[in-house]
């Protein structure tokens, strides 16, 4: 986008990401192009990814399908758990059992999870279990577009070039045909957003998310 660029913070290293997800598909919609950029970028990288729901039923296949393709290369992990959608409220325990127990396997550089501003009780529910367990790491919350209109101004981007943003539209259509009915899961939602998001950061496309906490070594020690 021609001479424009928005300051950027670089990080040394990424080498383990912890993504986080109330439902089958929602790292994929909400960070999939920033897996996608991330994979590609770091051969070996440990991605470690939990889903409350969707255990044990077609959802679950579509998920480690998809998962496989967004995290190209990865040493990828993941777990699916059989929580019932839209419930999570009353099943704050096993939520926060499932949490403790991915954080005595890992010490990530890096976590994805949803957005504490979601407007979905589960995937709210789960941003806010997220710091209880993960206390000292960097969080990116990531939006999900949906009837709630709950959208929200977020604070940081990744960029997505236009053959990654492509990709991530494609791998969503085709590994997910559960949703394919949902007015709002169709490729104009999705590649409008990323177009959305770039045009606030400079960029053709992007991903957008929310971080509550971070902190600065400006003096590079």
């Amino acid at each position: 986008m021609g001479a424009f660029r928005v300051i950027g913070l670089l990080p040394t290293g990424a080498d383990r990401i912890v993504a986080l997800a109330a439902h089958c598909d929602d790292i994929p919609i909400g960070a999939g192009g920033t897996l996608l950029t991330i994979c590609s970028a770091r051969p070996g990288v440990r991605v470690d990814v939990l889903v409350l729901s969707g255990g044990g039923t077609p959802r679950e296949d579509e998920e480690r399908a998809a998962l496989a393709d967004f995290c190209p290369g990865a040493d990828l992990r993941v777990k699916v758990l059989k929580l019932p959608d839209g419930r999570l409220p009353a099943h704050w325990d096993e939520a926060k059992d499932a949490l403790e127990g991915l954080r005595a396997e890992t010490e990530p550089h890096l976590l994805i999870a949803p957005s504490p501003h979601d407007a979905h009780q589960d995937h709210c529910g789960l941003a806010q279990l997220v710091p209880t367990a993960f206390r000292d790491h960097l969080v990116l919350g990531y939006e999900i577009v949906k009837w709630d209109g709950d959208m929200g101004r977020p604070s940081v981007y990744q960029p997505l070039t236009s053959a990654v943003a492509a990709a991530k539209v494609a791998l969503l259509m085709r590994h997910y045909p559960s949703q394919w009915g949902r007015p709002w899961y169709d490729r104009e939602a999705f590649l409008g957003l990323a177009r959305i998001r770039g045009i606030e950061c400079h960029e053709r496309y992007a991903e957008a998310f929310h971080v509550n906490k971070l902190t600065l070594n400006l003096a590079g020690g």
